[in-house]
């Protein structure tokens, strides 16, 4: 009755491996190296937390090993209830006194945030109250708040919000701009559409146009150098929100994460072309993802800088972790240390990445590569004309090859014809000489008894003294 579950001792031995690595000269066993250690936590934070083999490695590629379990603890407890007031039509101050009168514990979110709460506790449901119906607050995860302060969109500025569902975002730039100007809400999902529409119209946004395409298309749709600013809240492997959705422990691999970081890639260098450089209050792109890999984050952030006339700069936000510079055999910008990370275990948040990028230039490419991209097209039609040319010459060559086969088949079939003629007499003519040998024997068999017949008439006739008569 008192058998301990089959991993009661899991946490124990994890715990005691990670002493033995903090303090691996003194507490080793001399039997075992440090990869025998590494592998047996790997073994056992496998089986404890339940991540597959291509997340755990993805994980301790980014932490200490104490540091990742911290993460993975983090990662089975949810965030907190976070709410946004709504400042189109209240204050925090009074949106918070309306609703501990309602029975919500709650505090300010933050030194960081003006308009956040945390709720503790609620005896009343949270996404129902009067207050909510009447679009005063936003439930909404902190960390969404980050990109769009980020931004910082002015009054009557025209602003993109690329992937804008569920709207959380969307509402509040429009606060932040005070229903002044023009926002775009795209997205993609057509069946998302009513989420956004729906809490635009609760919040009382009115300077919003919702529209359904796919981001890459926007500079067709919108124009390029049209805007003032954009913020791409980036589609991701959500491997930052695991408290939500524990199905990305197993269900990712590396192969998903590389179909992000291209997909990101070409949003990315759409949304840096949207925006005028040359706008006197904007010129600004905000790049966001909820994912914690390197190659959704830092390495799509270094590729715009290759790729396009930007720079990084400051994100206004007060606090979060330094980008990369370094990571593995990955060496980026210096200046993405200005782009920051958001961990759960270190800053209570989901996993969250946040960059901006100022507009230098309204060239489809960055300084000092436009030789190099006339070059690659020249390069481009050149292969072009050669495939052509090869391919007509390959046509004429495999249509050759072909009336050779066909002539080929057609004098085989025809050697085939003959000879089958050539056997049909043979055939004949053996069948032929079979008969007339045949008869041959037939009639010799014929003459035997008659030619014997007159042998013995004559012998009797010389023995009998047979005479002529006459």
């Amino acid at each position: 009755a008192n058998t301990p579950t089959p991993f009661a001792w899991g946490p124990r031995r994890i715990k005691d491996t990670v002493a033995i690595l903090e303090d691996f000269s003194n507490k080793r066993n001399p039997n075992k190296s440090r990869s025998d250690y590494l592998a047996l936590i790997k073994r056992d934070l496998k089986v404890y937390y339940g991540y597959n083999d291509y997340m755990l490695d993805a994980v301790l590629n980014l932490f200490s090993v104490s540091e990742a379990i911290e993460l993975f603890e983090a990662n089975e407890v949810p965030r907190p209830v976070t709410l946004r007031a709504n400042t189109l039509k209240t204050r925090r101050r009074d949106l918070a006194a309306t609703l501990i009168q309602r029975g919500v514990s709650l505090d300010p979110i933050g030194k960081w945030s003006k308009v956040g709460l945390v709720v503790y506790e609620s005896k009343v449901p949270i996404g129902a109250t009067p207050e909510y119906m009447a679009g005063h607050y936003m439930l909404q995860g902190a960390s969404s708040f980050m990109p769009c302060m980020a931004l910082a969109p002015q009054l009557n500025e025209t602003v993109v919000d690329m992937a804008a569902a569920p709207g959380g975002k969307t509402t509040y730039l429009a606060a932040l701009m005070k229903n002044t100007g023009t926002v775009f809400a795209n997205e993609i999902n057509k069946d998302r559409l009513k989420s956004i529409s729906g809490n635009l119209s609760r919040m009382g946004v009115t300077n919003t146009v919702v529209c359904n395409y796919d981001g890459c298309d926007l500079v067709k749709v919108l124009g390029s150098r049209s805007v003032d600013r954009v913020l791409l809240d980036a589609p991701c492997s959500g491997t930052g929100v695991v408290s939500k959705d524990p199905s990305v422990k197993t269900s990712k691999s590396q192969e998903d994460i590389w179909k992000c970081g291209h997909l990101q890639k070409q949003l990315l260098l759409a949304a840096i072309d949207l925006v005028d450089a040359k706008s006197t209050t904007g010129g600004y792109v905000v790049y966001s993802t909820c994912s914690i890999m390197v190659e959704e984050n830092e390495a799509v952030v270094n590729y715009a800088l290759r790729k396009r006339n930007v720079k990084i700069v400051p994100t206004g936000l007060e606090f979060g972790r330094e980008g990369f510079i370094r990571y593995r055999d990955f060496r980026f910008h210096p200046s993405l240390k200005h782009s920051r990370r958001f961990y759960p275990h270190a800053h209570n948040l989901d996993g969250f990445f946040v960059c901006k990028f100022k507009k230098l230039g309204n060239e489809t490419h960055a300084p000092g590569e436009k030789e190099e991209e006339e070059v690659a097209e020249e390069e481009v039609e050149e292969e072009e004309k050669e495939e052509k040319e090869m391919g007509k010459k390959q046509k004429k060559k495999q249509g050759k090859e072909q009336d050779k086969s066909n002539k080929r088949k057609k004098e085989e079939k025809e050697g085939e014809k003959e000879e089958e003629e050539k056997k049909e007499e043979e055939e004949v003519k053996e069948e032929e000489k079979e008969e007339e040998k045949e008869e041959e024997d037939s009639e010799e068999e014929e003459e035997r008894p008659a030619k014997k017949a007159k042998k013995e008439f004559q012998k009797g006739g010389k023995k009998g003294g047979w005479k002529k008569t006459g």
